[in-house]
Formats: structure tokens, C-alpha cells, sequence
């Protein structure tokens, strides 16, 4: 996921120019889009996309038509071209998230809701007693709240349960507001917090009957805003590996870890290589990151200044890091140093925790696990077609 800096950087793995064309060879069908030469395919209709979509979804997928005409109908809102390698890279990533379901059950889902509930409580100093009583109020649907948490199993459903019990119960503003705890959801199991500030920075194709947060539990809404967070921004990377690693990791992650890695190797300082380049919080000028202190230690052998280095790591999650002094320098120095080429991009070393996560998993091997989809779907998509 690397761009610029030293030596050419790896080939850009997804297009996302606006073009009126697109290379699209799903099932031996469509052929490279033409653009006007003589000799090339037309554009593929887009119900022939549409089709070619439908058919490497699973056969038991319900709906097929309508999860292909979403997921179109999202690239085409984006601006991004139905290729192979983009389409199955969204198929991918929705077989390993919930399976084709637009709301996908949650095992224990009440149980880890209660949890979540008790630990508030206890950091806010509610007593128990208290939440106890609130949870025993009805609710809307004549079921008191504690029941609909104990029966939830999406969280849609659960987000519901805690938008209800933020407006009508007493202690609902104190304990809730601001704190739903359904941070993503959908198809693609997208951040929420995601969904809402791309739908301030670019308006949503579709009509919003509700807000973004109930947008993202349905079909056409969790694919959206999931396919923007996959998809919708340039990155230079040699592997669509590194893609599915940021998607669960954060934008630029992989990128960001192959900095950190050419950074340590260059100051002899030992940094984890987790994509977080820079604190964001109110004492990050105080008490700077690992990553800040590594490049401040080496500051005058790069030749640049506490403030600058501070700027230049602040772009951690834009394009526009690969272009700074800081990026090009480290880079240089450590290419030298290794009289080779660094790579640009690396798999972030996260562990995942999450209540919903019961076993030992990482980023790692959840770019992984995508990417052998990914990699299944795309021989079936450039398969020839069976005469």
C-alpha cells in the first residue's frame, strides 16, 4: 500500500479514476470495455454486469439479483469501475463478514449487550440497581428492555433496542447517549462512525428515510458505505492483500506499518507495527507515540524538525503522507542502509479484540482469509465460459 518515495513504488491494484469504461471478465461473458478504438468490445450493459455479479454469488444466496444490483449500483454511486478484481474483492469481503446477510446474527448477542450495559454503568458509577430498575421499564413493543436486549440477535435489532432506551428511559441520556455500543454493522460489518462522516463529506445516492446509523443495517446501505471504505480512495499497493488488511485496520494501515518498519530499522528503536502513526489525543504534543519519538530521535540526521516531523506523520490516513519530506527521507536512508528496497506496505500486526471476537485473531489473518476468497472468486469470474 505503499506510493512514492525512493524507487518506483508497486503497481496500482485498484482503479478508482472515474472512467467511463471498465475491464470487466466475469464468466468468460464481458471482455475489456472498449473506449472508442477500433476493434475493442463495447462497454458491457449494465444488466449484463448485473448478471455476471449474480452469478458468482453463492446458489443458495437469496436474492441474488437484488445483492447484484446493490452492489452496482454502489460502484456506480462511487465512480468506480465493475472490475474483476473490484467486484470480488467486495464479495470477499461479505462472505467473511456476515455470510450474504445485510444484518448478520450475532451468537450471544444479548449476553455481550449486558456486559457492555454493567461495565458502563460501573465506570459511570450508576449503581446496578438503577440499571436494573431502567432496563425493567416497557419498552415500545410491550416487552421491557431487558427482554428485548436478552432476545436480540443482529445488531440492528440491538441498535434499535438502545436508540428506544436513550429517548424514553430516565437514565437512558446518561447511560446511552453517545455511547451506542453497535459500532459497525451491515453486510460488510462497516464502522458506523465511518458511514456518518462519509455521508457529510458526499451526499448518499439514496433516499434516507431514517439516518446513516439505520442506513448501514440495510442491504443497499451496509454495501455503500462498505465498498466506499474498501474501495474509495487511491492507494499504490502490489497485492489487493494489503486493501483487506486497511479495510479492518484503518486506511493506510498497510502502508503506515511498512513506514514504521523502515523507521526502526533506521533509528534501532523497536516499534509496533500496528499503522498508528501519530497520537490524536489532547496530549499528543506532550507525550508523543512511539513512532513520533522514533523519528524525533533521528530528527537531525533527516533533517527536519520536531514540528515538521509532527506534520508530515498528522497524514497518516491520506495519500498525501507518501508525498511528504519525512516519507521520501526515511525511506531513502533505509533503502541505502539495507542496499535493497524496502517493501511498502506490510500486513499490520493487530490482535483483534472485540466481546463478539471468542478466539485469537488478528488483521493478519483476516487479509488473509479474504484474500484466499478473493483469489476463488477471481478464477471463477475469469474462468472461459463452458460451450
Amino acid at each position: 500500500m505503499a506510493l512514492l518515495g525512493g524507487p518506483p513504488g508497486p503497481r496500482r491494484e485498484f482503479v478508482r479514476a472515474r472512467c467511463p469504461t471498465a475491464c470487466l471478465l466475469l464468466g468468460g461473458l464481458l471482455g475489456c470495455a472498449g473506449n472508442g478504438h477500433r476493434g475493442e468490445a463495447p462497454a458491457p450493459r449494465p444488466a449484463e454486469v448485473r448478471a455476471s455479479i449474480a452469478n458468482l454469488l453463492p446458489a443458495h444466496t437469496p436474492d441474488r439479483s437484488g445483492w447484484a444490483a446493490d452492489i452496482y449500483g454502489a460502484l456506480s454511486a462511487l465512480g468506480l469501475p465493475p472490475s474483476a478484481s473490484n467486484i470480488c474483492s467486495v464479495l470477499a469481503i461479505v462472505e467473511q463478514e456476515s455470510g450474504y446477510h445485510a444484518d448478520p446474527a450475532v451468537a450471544q448477542l444479548g449476553r455481550i449487550a449486558r456486559e457492555e450495559i454493567d461495565r458502563r454503568a460501573e465506570r459511570l458509577g450508576v449503581p446496578a440497581l438503577a440499571v436494573d430498575l431502567a432496563l425493567r421499564i416497557s419498552s415500545p413493543d410491550g416487552r421491557s428492555y431487558g427482554e428485548r436486549i436478552d432476545a436480540v440477535k443482529t445488531e440492528g435489532e440491538l441498535n434499535q433496542v438502545f436508540e428506544d432506551l436513550i429517548g424514553s428511559v430516565p437514565l437512558g441520556q446518561r447511560l446511552f447517549a453517545g455511547w451506542n455500543p453497535v459500532r459497525t454493522g451491515g453486510a460488510m460489518q462497516v464502522s458506523i462512525a465511518f458511514a456518518e462522516r462519509h455521508a457529510r463529506e458526499r451526499s448518499y445516492p439514496y433516499p434516507m428515510p431514517s439516518s446513516v446509523r439505520h442506513e448501514v443495517f440495510t442491504r443497499r446501505g451496509g454495501l455503500y458505505f462498505g465498498i466506499a471504505h474498501l474501495l474509495d480512495y487511491p492507494a499504490a499497493y502490489d497485492r489487493p492483500l494489503y486493501r483487506f488488511a486497511d479495510f479492518n485496520a484503518g486506511r493506510y494501515a498497510s502502508r503506515n506499518a511498512a513506514f514504521q518498519s523502515a523507521l526502526s530499522r533506521l533509528s534501532g528503536l523497536p516499534l509496533a507495527l500496528d499503522g498508528d502513526l501519530v497520537r490524536h489525543d489532547g496530549d499528543a504534543d506532550a507525550r508523543p507515540g512511539q513512532t513520533e519519538s522514533a523519528a524525533r530521535a533521528i530528527g537531525r540526521r533527516l533533517e527536519l524538525d520536531d514540528a515538521a516531523i509532527r506534520r508530515a506523520l498528522e497524514l497518516d490516513e491520506s495519500p498525501d503522507f507518501e508525498r511528504s519530506t519525512l516519507y521520501r527521507r526515511v525511506f531513502e536512508q533505509a533503502d541505502r542502509a539495507e542496499q535493497r528496497q524496502l517493501p511498502r506496505a506490510l500486513l499490520p500486526q493487530i490482535a483483534l479484540r472485540s466481546p463478539k471476537i471468542t478466539r485469537k485473531l488478528s488483521t493478519e489473518w483476516f487479509a488473509n482469509r479474504v484474500d484466499e476468497r478473493h483469489r476463488r472468486c477471481l478464477a471463477r469470474a475469469t474462468a472461459p465460459a463452458k460451450s
